[in-house]
């Protein structure tokens, strides 16, 4: 039995606006910024936390562990892929991204890893928003990077 149906490209650029949006606030290490692209319900899976309820959570023992610490992080937005539902309201967006993490002695090493991310919008053309994510590293990349990096300006979206 075949469920997936082909997805829309408005619904398609929307999943993939949502990944680049991430991206900028993570390499801006702009947590305050980033808090609009998730529910404030939302429910995800870490590094750091096995469940963390709740947007303030997430930030508190995910992002505020990793975004600091790494530099460079980005997605392959033209490799997204999508599972939009039949009302066009709920997404599944899975994608890969690349990042450089940071030895204890500054030596910088390749840390790529995958999320799915589960999205919702109240409306079709309303941007789509997070109410869980389940971000994980590739096997054998370290698990930590001990990188120092203050916030920096978001940069213009392309």
């Amino acid at each position: 039995m075949k469920l997936l149906t082909p997805v829309a490209p408005d619904d398609l650029a929307a999943v993939r606006a949502w990944f680049d949006t991430l991206a900028r606030h993570c390499r801006a290490v702009d947590y305050e910024g980033a808090r609009p692209i998730f529910a404030e319900d939302m429910i995800a899976f870490g590094t750091f936390t096995d469940f963390m309820h709740g947007q303030e959570l997430a930030e508190q023992k995910q992002w505020r562990n990793v975004w600091g610490t790494i530099r460079n992080f980005r997605y392959d937005l033209d490799k997204v892929e999508a599972i939009v539902s039949a009302d066009r309201l709920t997404a599944v967006g899975m994608a890969v991204w690349q990042s450089d993490g940071f030895h204890p002695n500054g030596n910088r090493f390749d840390r790529p890893g995958r999320t799915t991310v589960v999205l919702g919008r109240h409306k079709i053309g309303d941007p789509f928003i997070a109410t869980h994510t389940h971000m994980s590293l590739f096997r054998g990349t370290p698990d930590r990077s001990y990188g120092k990096f203050a916030p920096s300006p978001v940069e213009e979206r392309l």
